[in-house]
């Protein structure tokens, strides 16, 4: 529990005091006492003896700090301890001492003294005379004394060029620990900013400067106390992340409407159709599409709707795994509407409101809902490489192999149609890549399953030793746990694993009905296989998010395939993956607009939501 060890109030009126310095503390048993007596001594030579308090804001120490910090407070009533039993960042613990302060003015600095304190009266009277709201110390101004080791002065250029190139800054250091704000600057932006970190000082003069509030920045003496290191787990990985996140909230999340968001979805589509031009004449495919039979096509989406009430029936029991019981009918319903919004909305954005639509109506963490939509991608694509493996291997074992590599080598040409070989071998490079990467990760999670050793925190430690690897780390278990509690469960895999292969196969199923369709008259074994490895091959290589549902990606592969192995003209092909595709993408449009009725959630407004919840969710768990 945080508490505070002295008892007064936090209500400031009526104590006298103008200036707040907070000291942000963890395991600083050598020098806290040191830094506060200056610190008070420093404040003593300009401001009246009662008109200041020093704030000790030690965050969860395991050493002697609380305890020098209580003895402190007691022998002086300027000086005041709040202590939490557990981490919250430094970030974290200054918003908190900062709330608890007297003062109008609030000041914070590293314990370390870094930054020469006859700077002290500069930083606080150029807010305490309401000159400026904010103001910050820096090492790389012209002016400034700054003595900084390689290792550590160009990590900090580096980030400082990035958050002034991103987010726009004017100011030229941003991690300074020598800092103060006006109390209506930093109510107005708390609830604003959302590291708890490192990163937290950073986000609170960027969106000052963004929010008008005046900004001062002066050159400052410094000298590092003691050594340190480039993290690159705190530096890279949290802070780059950090940047990236602010620049998305306030450069791009304010342009993008419902309306760009569809027309970005509806542009990429138009283009990967156009592209597709570059290989056949769009009047071949018409005509051949003209002579399609409507109720096979019906038939083709009526066995395609059997497999939804499979993927709910899945959801389920991967859920299940995570400790979650949830109907697979609402879960189907959730499946649908994620998946219209894979249609509608460029880079695979409806995952993100399958994890919102379980966490706002069931109340699913974030994380196990993301890992529960990795869990069963990671099956959809280790069926789909296993079903296109054994198609491989039956035709190794009658000489079909001499197909594949023949157009490998010389690509696919019939009529208007011309595909490239290098087109092809893109093609077969994604989908076996994906294949490969699918198998491994199943068989590195299962088998980490069954080890007792923590190879997450030895991997990320290797590399960092910074208290922020804790929350990376806690993240990255929770998500890899979530993962293992299905692979590494047999009966749990094997239930998955059946309801994918049904899943899969009926999907194929519902590919050979298209073919029908269209008048393909064939070899029904030699069909089966055919379009049990191009059906396979083309969700591989959709997989990567180029296009809303994969439009053009699927529809090349399966034509390549399916003209290279069986006695089918290239633009039946092409005309057949097209219907097929098109097939699908309909019964899921219409099951996801059904299921939007029916759970009363709007597309559009999940997809926004999913975004600032995803966000907050992860704040706060920082």
């Amino acid at each position: 529990m945080d508490r505070p060890t002295d008892r007064r109030s936090a209500t400031s009126s009526s104590t006298g005091v103008e200036v707040s310095v907070v000291l942000p503390a963890y395991n600083e048993e050598r020098t806290i006492e040191n830094t506060v007596h200056v610190t008070v001594e420093t404040l003593e030579s300009f401001l009246p003896s009662d008109a200041f308090e020093v704030i000790v804001a030690e965050d969860g120490c395991d050493d002697r700090t609380p305890e020098i910090a209580t003895r402190m407070a007691d022998e002086d009533t300027r000086i005041r301890h709040y202590h939490s039993d557990e981490r919250l960042g430094r970030g974290g613990a200054l918003e908190r001492a900062f709330d608890a302060a007297h003062g109008e003015t609030l000041v914070y600095f590293d314990t370390d003294l870094a930054t020469d304190m006859h700077h002290l009266e500069e930083l606080v009277e150029r807010i305490r005379s309401g000159e400026y709201d904010v103001a910050t110390g820096s090492r790389w101004m012209p002016e400034h004394v700054a003595k900084r080791p390689v290792k550590r002065g160009f990590p900090s250029q580096v980030y400082n060029g990035l958050v002034r190139f991103f987010l726009r800054s004017d100011l030229r250091d941003h991690q300074c620990g020598f800092k103060a704000f006006s109390r209506t600057a930093f109510v107005t932006l708390r609830d604003d900013v959302e590291d708890n970190h490192w990163f937290w000082d950073t986000e609170m003069l960027v969106r000052a400067q963004r929010a008008g509030f005046r900004v001062a920045e002066f050159p400052v003496d410094w000298e590092p106390k003691g050594d340190t290191k480039v993290d690159l787990v705190r530096d890279i990985l949290g802070m780059g992340s950090q940047i990236l996140r602010t620049w998305w909230q306030l450069s791009v999340r304010p342009h993008i409407t419902q309306r760009v968001t569809i027309a970005a979805g509806l542009l990429l589509t138009i283009a990967a159709v156009a592209l597709m031009t570059l290989y056949i004449d769009p009047s071949e495919v018409l005509a051949v599409l003209s002579e399609t039979n409507p109720a096979l096509v019906a038939l083709a989406a009526g066995i395609y709707v059997l497999s939804w009430p499979l993927r709910g029936v899945r959801y389920r029991d991967i859920l299940r795994e995570l400790g979650y019981d949830e109907k697979a009918s609402f879960l189907t319903g959730a499946i649908f509407i994620s998946q219209t919004g894979n249609l509608v909305f460029p880079a695979r954005a409806g995952d993100a409101v399958r994890a919102y639509i379980v966490k706002a109506r069931r109340g699913i963490p974030y994380p196990s809902g993301f890992a529960s939509l990795a869990i069963e991608r990671v099956f959809d694509l280790l069926t789909i490489a296993g079903l296109a493996g054994v198609v491989l291997v039956g035709l190794a074992a009658t000489g079909g192999l001499q197909d594949i590599a023949t157009v490998l080598a010389t690509g696919v040409s019939g009529g208007s149609v011309n595909v490239s070989a290098d087109d092809v071998r893109t093609v077969a490079y994604v989908a076996t890549g994906v294949g490969i990467v699918a198998i491994a990760g199943v068989i590195g999670i299962a088998l980490s399953a069954r080890a007792d050793r923590n190879f997450v925190r030895e991997f990320v430690g290797r590399f960092s030793s910074d208290s922020y690897v804790e929350y990376v780390a806690d993240i990255i278990e929770q998500f890899i746990s979530d993962l293992q509690a299905v692979a590494g469960n047999r009966t749990a895999f094997g239930l998955v694993g059946m309801s994918s292969l049904a899943i899969w196969t009926i999907d194929v199923v519902s590919a050979i009905v298209v073919l029908y369709a269209l008048g393909v008259d064939i070899d029904p074994v030699v069909l089966v296989g055919v379009s049990f490895f191009a059906v396979s091959v083309g969700n591989l290589a959709k997989v990567l998010p180029l296009s809303p549902g994969g439009v053009g990606l699927y529809e090349i592969a399966f034509t390549v395939f399916l003209a290279a192995l069986a006695p089918v003209t290239p633009a039946t092909a092409l005309a057949a993956a097209v219907l097929d595709h098109a097939v699908k993408n309909a019964v899921t449009l219409v099951g996801g607009v059904v299921s939007m009725l029916s759970l009363n959630v709007s597309l559009t407004t999940a997809v926004e939501e999913s975004a600032d919840v995803r966000d907050r969710e992860f704040a706060e768990s920082e």
